[in-house]
C-alpha cells in the first residue's frame, strides 16, 4: 500500500467562508430550507451581471479571442484599470504596474508566496478576509492580527498596530471597506497607518475590492493618501462589477521611488508559472470599465435598503448586537451568548444551521482572537428572505 505524506503547510489552509457549506450538505439531503447566508456573492441573488458585459464576453468568444495572452495581462485591460484607479480612486499608476489575476485571491496568495519566508510576519487587522491568514501560514510565516474596535464600528486601534510590529514584519495589510465587518476606515485613519509604516520602512498592501460599495463618505484609496510610500494595491471584478464566477482581478504597484520592482518581477515570475487570466474574460474586463457604469449606483442603493433592513433586525433580537456597516455587503453580530450556551461560535453557527436552516459563517474563522464569539453573515438576498432567516434566528435565540 502506497503512503502518500502530504505536506504541513496544505493541510493548515483553511476557508471558513466556504468549509462551513461542508455542514449543509447533509440538511440539504432532509429537504430543510437553507438560508444561504455565508458567501459574499451577489449574482447568486439578485444582482444580475450587467448585459453589456456578458456581451461583451460572448464578443470575445465568438470573434476568436480564446488563444493565451500575456502573463501580466492583456495590455489593453491593464491600461483601462490605470485609467479607472485615476478616475475612481484619484490614483496615478501606469498600466506597466498593472497586473492581472485570476481574482483578487490569486493576488494575494502570489504576494504573500513572493514575501514571506519561514518565520515572517504579516500584520492583518482582526478580523481579516480569511486568505491573508491562511496564505501566510501555508507559506510558514505568521499573521498578526491588530486589533478593530467593534464600539468604534470597527475602527483599527492604532496604537495595538505599533506595538505589533517587529524585525519580523514584512508588511502591514489594509482591508477597506472590510470583509468580514463592513467597516470603512476614514481617510485620518488609514493616513495614520500609513505613518505608522513610514516610521517602520513597511510595505502596505491595500484590498479594495469593495472601493466603490459604500454608504458614508470620507473615503480614499491608500495609495491615494499613501504620497511618497510604496503600496500594492488590490482589486477586482467580483462585486462592483458582479462578476463573481469569471474570476477577474488585479493588483498595482504605487512606488514613488521604484522600490517594489523587484517584489514586481518576482510576481510576474508566478504568474508566468500559471500561464495568464482566462483570455476573454479579460477582454469583458475591458467592456467592465469602459462601458456603461449606471449600474453601481442602483446596486449600491439596493444594497442600503438591505442593510439598514439588515442592521436594525439584528439588534431587535435579545442576545445579538451588531455595529452598522459602511461599506461592502456584510453584518458581523456578536453573539453575546457564546461561552455560556455554546462553547465556541463554530459550535453556534453548526447548530443554529441544523435547527434553522440559517448558514451563517463563525466569526473564528476570520480571526480567532478578535473575529471570536460573531458571525458574519451577508445582507444579499431580497427583504423578504432576510426577515425569514432573521425571524429563524430570533426563534433559535429564544428558545436557547
Amino acid at each position: 500500500m502506497v503512503k502518500v505524506k502530504v505536506a504541513e503547510r496544505a493541510k493548515a489552509i483553511e476557508y471558513a467562508i466556504r468549509d462551513v457549506i461542508v455542514n449543509a450538505g447533509p440538511i440539504t439531503k432532509t429537504g430543510k430550507k437553507i438560508f444561504y447566508l455565508n458567501i459574499g456573492d451577489p449574482v447568486a441573488f439578485d444582482f444580475p451581471t450587467p448585459e453589456h458585459i456578458k456581451q461583451a464576453l460572448v464578443n470575445a468568444v465568438q470573434s476568436g479571442e480564446n488563444f493565451y495572452s500575456p502573463s501580466e495581462g492583456v495590455p489593453e485591460l491593464r491600461q483601462a484599470i490605470a485609467e479607472k484607479e485615476k478616475r475612481v480612486n484619484d490614483v496615478d499608476v501606469p498600466a506597466e504596474n498593472v497586473l492581472i489575476t485570476s481574482g483578487v485571491s490569486e493576488g494575494i496568495q502570489m504576494l504573500i508566496a513572493a514575501l514571506i519566508e519561514k518565520g515572517d510576519e504579516i500584520l492583518v487587522p482582526g478580523p481579516a478576509y480569511s486568505p491573508y491568514i491562511s496564505y501566510t501560514k501555508a507559506y510558514n510565516g505568521t499573521a498578526i492580527t491588530y486589533e478593530t474596535v467593534e464600539e468604534e464600528n470597527w475602527q483599527p486601534n492604532i496604537d495595538d498596530l505599533r506595538g505589533k510590529i517587529t524585525e519580523k514584519t514584512r508588511a502591514i495589510v489594509i482591508i477597506n471597506p472590510n470583509n468580514p465587518s463592513g467597516a470603512l476606515y476614514r481617510r485620518k485613519m488609514v493616513k495614520q497607518m500609513l505613518d505608522v509604516a513610514g516610521e517602520h520602512d513597511l510595505l502596505v498592501l491595500s484590498d479594495e475590492i469593495y472601493d466603490q460599495i459604500r454608504y458614508v463618505g470620507d473615503y480614499a484609496s491608500t495609495a491615494h493618501l499613501a504620497k511618497d510610500l510604496p503600496v500594492v494595491g488590490l482589486n477586482g471584478f467580483s462585486k462592483v462589477y458582479l462578476m463573481t464566477g469569471w474570476r477577474l482581478g488585479y493588483m498595482y504597484f504605487h512606488e514613488p521611488k521604484s522600490e517594489l520592482q523587484e517584489l514586481q518581477k518576482t510576481v510576474e515570475k508566478e504568474q508566468r508559472i500559471r500561464i495568464c487570466a482566462s483570455t476573454p474574460i479579460q477582454m469583458a474586463g475591458i467592456a467592465a470599465l469602459r462601458g456603461p457604469q449606471d449600474h453601481v449606483k442602483a446596486l449600491v442603493e439596493k444594497l442600503r435598503v438591505r442593510r439598514d433592513y439588515a442592521w436594525k433586525r439584528l439588534n431587535e433580537i435579545e442576545g445579538v448586537s451588531c455595529a452598522k456597516p459602511e461599506g461592502a455587503f456584510y453584518v458581523f453580530p456578536k453573539i453575546n451568548d457564546i461561552k455560556s450556551k455554546w462553547k465556541t461560535d463554530m459550535e453556534f453557527a453548526v447548530e443554529l444551521l441544523k435547527e434553522t436552516g440559517v448558514l451563517l459563517v463563525h466569526g473564528s474563522g476570520f480571526d480567532p482572537i478578535y473575529g471570536a464569539g460573531h458571525v458574519r453573515g451577508v445582507f444579499l438576498p431580497p427583504i423578504e428572505t432576510l426577515e425569514q432567516a432573521f425571524n429563524e434566528l430570533e426563534r433559535f435565540m429564544k428558545k436557547k
